[in-house]
């Protein structure tokens, strides 16, 4: 397998492989690095998500849409995204971050795929990365559910719940791992009266909560 096989998975074929390998090399690598094609992907990513909310609810207030596009393009989505992908099997990394995790490491992936982006869009143009991108994000822009996505997770689950005049989840680290700057933690949202236990990972506790609490409603098909 090579990094064209990431490629694929978008749906995207490089004429110029300089530029994938550039996009899946991290900066601990060396230089060419994948820094300029993220900042360059991520104003490409913002605009066709905003597009293509913009299209698909209509009636939405700016700030509803706002939070909506922050909720797709924060770093927990690209990173979710990233790892369907295997977008950490090709990654250029010096060999800190390699023996560090850094493959797996949320932040690095999700500039990663940012790059993948930047670096579709010189390759064959906007339409290109429009079209990749839009394409990634089909299920996750299906799902969505006006009126919810303004509330977080928990808030939704706690309400669900409520309505329901069922006990409240409870919250709990199951383990913190890593520096100070970069820790990862693992959550359990326990909800006893109905015997569910689901589990969330994320770069802080109040993440990996949400993370937590989102697969608590889909297992409850909320």
């Amino acid at each position: 397998m090579t990094a064209q096989s990431v490629a694929r998975k978008l749906g995207h074929s490089f004429v110029n492989e300089a530029l994938i390998r550039t996009a899946l090399t991290h900066r601990s690598f060396g230089v060419p690095n994948n820094e300029r094609l993220e900042f360059l992907g991520d104003g490409i990513l913002d605009f066709v998500i905003a597009d293509a909310l913009y299209h698909r609810f209509p009636e939405l207030p700016e700030g509803d849409l706002s939070r909506l596009r922050a909720n797709l393009v924060r770093q927990e989505t690209l990173h979710r995204l990233a790892l369907t992908l295997g977008v950490g099997e090709f990654l250029r990394l010096g060999e800190g971050e390699l023996k560090s995790g850094g493959a797996q490491r949320p932040s690095i992936l999700a500039d990663a795929l940012e790059a993948l982006f930047g670096a579709i869009y010189l390759d064959a143009g906007f339409h290109a990365a429009e079209a990749v991108i839009v394409k990634l994000y089909a299920s996750l822009l299906d799902e969505l559910k006006p009126g919810q996505f303004q509330k977080d997770a928990k808030t939704r689950l706690q309400e669900w719940l409520q309505g329901r005049k069922k006990a409240l989840p409870r919250y709990q680290v199951i383990e913190a791992t890593g520096a100070a700057h970069e820790q990862r933690f693992e959550v359990a949202c326990e909800i006893d009266s109905l015997s569910l236990r689901t589990v969330g990972h994320g770069s802080s506790r109040r993440i990996a909560e949400q993370v937590a609490a989102e697969q608590a409603l889909k297992e409850l098909k909320v």
